[in-house]
Formats: C-alpha cells, sequence, structure tokens
C-alpha cells in the first residue's frame, strides 16, 4: 500500500494523514508569522514537503507546483528574515510603498492570465480536463492561487503587511476549489487561514503604527 494514501475516514470521507499533517503545519506557520517567529520558515518548508505529496496524489499539478514554489520561497523568507533579526532585535514589519503595490497587483493579473494559459495548453492544471467554459474557471482558479500563494509569499518574506491581504484574496478562491477537489482538510483550513490572516494583519498594522507613533517625539526633535 502507497503510504501516501494512507489515512483513515470520518462521516465516510477518507482523509490523508499527509493533507492532514502537512495542513496543520501550515496553520501553524501561520501562527508563528503572525508572532514573526524565524521558525515560520522551517514549518513551513515542512508543509511544502506533505502536501507536495497530497497534491500530487491526487493530480492538483497547480497546487503541485505551488509547493514546490513554498520550498525555495521558504529558503528566500528565512534568509531575510534572519538578516531582519541577526542584531537580537524585533522584525521591522511596514506597509507596502506605492510601487510595491502596484507590482505585487500587476503580477497577480498578468501572471493569472499568463499561468493560466501555460496551465491549460501543457494540461497543468486539473481544469484542463474539463470541457469549456468551466474548464477555463477551473484552470483560471488554479493558476490565481499559483501566483497570488507566489505574490503572498514574496511579500511576507520583505514583511510587508500587505501580505495578509494577498492571502485573504488567494482563500476566497481557494477554499471552494479544495472541497471541490474532494480535500476536505484542505479547505477547513483555507477556511481557519481566513479567520488567522485577519488577525494576522490587525496585529502587524497595529504593531506597525505603534512603532510609528514612537519615533514621532524623537522626529520632533
Amino acid at each position: 500500500m502507497n503510504w501516501a494514501n494512507t489515512g483513515f475516514e470520518i462521516f465516510g470521507t477518507k482523509v490523508l494523514w499527509t493533507d492532514l499533517i502537512g495542513n496543520v503545519a501550515a496553520l501553524a506557520t501561520v501562527l508563528l508569522a503572525i508572532r514573526k517567529s524565524l521558525w515560520t520558515w522551517p514549518v513551513q518548508l515542512t508543509a511544502a514537503v506533505l502536501l507536495f505529496i497530497t497534491y500530487a496524489n491526487a493530480h492538483l499539478t497547480g497546487n503541485v507546483l505551488k509547493q514546490t514554489m513554498f520550498g525555495g520561497l521558504a529558503v528566500y523568507g528565512w534568509w531575510r528574515w534572519s538578516r531582519g533579526t541577526r542584531d537580537g532585535g524585533s522584525l521591522p514589519v511596514r506597509p507596502a510603498r506605492a510601487a510595491e503595490r502596484a507590482g505585487m497587483i500587476a503580477t497577480l493579473l498578468v501572471g493569472t492570465i499568463a499561468v493560466g494559459v501555460v496551465f491549460y495548453v501543457a494540461k497543468l492544471s486539473w481544469g484542463a480536463a474539463v470541457p469549456p467554459p468551466k474548464g477555463y474557471y477551473l484552470v483560471a482558479a488554479d493558476a490565481y492561487i499559483f501566483v497570488g500563494s507566489a505574490v503572498a509569499t514574496w511579500a511576507q518574506g520583505r514583511a510587508l503587511v500587505d501580505f495578509w491581504i494577498v492571502w485573504v484574496a488567494v482563500d476566497l478562491v481557494g477554499v471552494p476549489l479544495s472541497f471541490k477537489s474532494g480535500l476536505v482538510v484542505s479547505g477547513a483550513v483555507y477556511g481557519v487561514f481566513f479567520v488567522l490572516v485577519l488577525a494576522g494583519f490587525l496585529n502587524w498594522l497595529k504593531e506597525y503604527r505603534s512603532s510609528r507613533a514612537a519615533l514621532v517625539p524623537e522626529e520632533a526633535l
């Protein structure tokens, strides 16, 4: 028996161990990110490996590539956050500048179209096997999640408050797509992500505003 397909049943629905443990690690990543812990990145790398296996077995190529990307970005984020805290201080966070924000939006829009075309032509998305127009929407959703995840994780590595908002936008598509694919745990976790991401956004924004307020007296001198 393939160990990657082992799991247990809940109310007649099979839950894979790789899906469960991978998503628990992914949830831990969000909680660690809220606290700005450097452990965010090795835990995310672990989640990426386990979910890579899960999505490969479900033939969700777009999500397989996404987890591969997560692995690489986890290394990048680990390096960036290590630099930001090497003097023992707290990781400084900030909102994205106008140019950074415009770049993220442009990447999300143009990237979704470009990746969607590649996914469809090369049959890399499970939606490519579904007759149009439904197949087009499924491929677009796959591409959107892939690109949105890349943008969010890149922004997270740079400690930009905006990365939380990008994750909200990704979750709005990821929840229904995961349930439709039969990955119940992933769908449920995406829903929990949504709540945690909102909490993370408010926490980071509050911290940034507090740090700016503390600088006002010094700048006035």
